[in-house]
């Protein structure tokens, strides 16, 4: 399947979104002192960590079908 180049894009801008999340979370688990607050913080770091490797690996997938093409 071949990505069009606004998919391309709007994967690309997910990635961008996911990744400044990952930071803010990880910045506020250090700065929030309430345990429940940090285990919520966590559990976002783990998931933006999972879905930016998600979104690289379809990038990836879309620049080799691009040099295919």
């Amino acid at each position: 399947m071949k990505y069009a180049l606004h998919e391309t894009l709007e994967v690309q801008e997910m990635a961008a979104f996911r990744t400044v999340n990952l930071t803010k979370s990880n910045i506020m688990v250090l700065l929030v002192s309430d345990p429940e607050l940090k285990d919520i913080l966590r559990q976002e770091v783990q998931q933006s960590v999972e879905a930016v490797q998600e979104l690289k690996e379809i990038m990836k997938k879309a620049e080799q079908q691009e040099m295919m093409t």
